[in-house]
């Protein structure tokens, strides 16, 4: 059966689409840490993310690097973490969150709760600032 992240990426689960090309996917996370938290995935379905080859790894960073700089703009913050973390979900991904401190890359505490519309515009602002 395919990942959640799949089924995704295929449009059989509805998502708040931040940017995708042919080889990768960016979109928010539904249980954000902060505003602007998006996932970056691989199109490729690899549990792991060091079991991409080397080139998919680094083609994957690049996708990324694009999506932080664009949540930089979006979201003014000191840097936007780069976290790679999870076992709930067998699909490599990257999480872009913007932070001012360590303590907003907190995954152990209260998630945001977000309205469709907040969710919606974000990916739009995002989106536009790629």
């Amino acid at each position: 059966m395919a990942s959640i992240f799949t089924r995704i990426i295929k449009g059989e689960i509805p998502c708040y689409k931040v940017a995708e090309d042919e080889k990768h996917f960016a979109f928010l996370d539904i249980n954000p840490v902060q505003r602007g938290h998006v996932l970056v995935i691989p199109k490729k379905e690899v549990d792991y993310i060091f079991d991409l080859e080397p080139v998919e790894l680094g083609e994957l960073h690049q996708f990324a690097q694009k999506i932080a700089k664009a949540i930089g703009k979006t979201f003014p913050c000191k840097k936007v973490a780069s976290v790679v973390l999870g076992l709930e979900v067998p699909h490599a991904h990257i999480h872009l969150i913007p932070m001012n401190s360590e303590s907003d890359v907190r995954f152990g505490g209260d998630k945001l709760k977000l309205e469709t519309a907040e969710f919606e515009q974000i990916a739009a602002k995002i989106a536009s600032n790629i």
